[in-house]
Formats: C-alpha cells, structure tokens, sequence
C-alpha cells in the first residue's frame, strides 16, 4: 500500500473522530473515556486551524481512507508555554506496524521546527512502549513520570513526560 500524508480537510473529520472513539473505547493511548461528536471534532478542527496548529492525516493512496493522524497543540494555556507544544498520534489498528505512526511524528517535528517550536512534549502511558520507544528513536527524552495521575477502565494508570528541545539544549543533545 501506498500512502501520503497531507493536512486535514474538514471532510476528514469522521474519519478521525472514528479512529479516536476506537481508541477511547479499546485503548490506552488517550485516557479519554467520553466519545467524542462531529461537532465536538469540527470545534477542535476549527480551534487548531485559528491558532495555526497542524493537523495532519496519512492516507492510502488508492481508496483515501485516512490511516491515521497527528496534530499538536498548545502544552498549556499560558502565555509562558508558547513556544512549547504537547502532539497526539493516532494510527488505525488496520495499518498498525507500517511506520505510518513514524512517518506522521516526522512530519510534526519537521512542522514545530519551521514554526519556530521550541519544545515537543509527549504524554504517554506507561505501558505504550512502542510508543516509549518511537519517541525515543525520534531523539525525544523521558523529563517525567507521574504515577497513578489518570484511569482508564477503572485503573489507575502512570503517565511518561517525553520531551524533544529544538534549541540544542542539554536535553536534545546528551543522552540522559
């Protein structure tokens, strides 16, 4: 299969909101435990797009079924935080172990660095770790780990701060 990523249309939209509610309701990647709606996904879409945020999709060649997708987002919303960023990546479990997760977060990184991003922060769960790992791989750092801060299915779950500085500060340059 072939694939391309490419910014999100609106019409993309049920397409994401369709990967994202399987996630909520079988995963572990967002801790979310509410579905979310087309409206909720066209405020966030329009959101993004008002503040300048990427959202992009990977999407097969030849049918154009979106495959996944990756945005990123104000860390917190506090002038202080401007420069930082916190991204999602979110891959069907149809086209799970394609690189296409790797493909969207180069593509992210690629995006913050021309916008001038100073910080990438990922929030992962402790338990991804193939996520651990790909964000490893892309050169971002464990900063923290927060014990038992969320659930998912009744559980307490821990949460791993992962970081990518873009400056060359000692965090994007030594191994920690």
């Amino acid at each position: 299969m072939n694939f391309q990523i490419r910014p999100a249309k609106i019409s993309d939209l049920p397409e994401i909101m369709q990967i994202y509610n399987q996630e909520i309701k079988t995963g572990l990647a967002t801790w979310n435990s509410q579905l979310k709606t087309l409206d909720d996904y066209q405020h966030w879409f329009l959101e993004l797009e008002q503040n300048q945020f990427p959202i992009f999709v990977v999407e097969e060649i030849s049918t154009h079924a979106i495959a996944g997708y990756a945005d990123y987002s104000s860390f917190r919303a506090i002038n202080g935080y401007k420069q930082t960023v916190e991204h999602s990546v979110y891959i069907d479990p149809t086209y799970a172990r394609q690189g296409l997760g790797k493909r969207l977060m180069l593509k992210l990184v690629e995006h913050a660095q021309q916008q001038g991003v100073h910080v990438m922060v990922a929030a992962i769960d402790h338990e991804n770790a193939a996520s651990i790992y790909l964000h490893q791989q892309l050169g971002f750092k464990q900063t923290g780990y927060m014990p038992q801060v969320g659930q998912k299915f009744g559980v307490w779950r821990d949460l791993v701060f992962m970081q990518l500085n873009f400056d060359g500060s000692p965090t994007s340059l030594h191994e920690g």
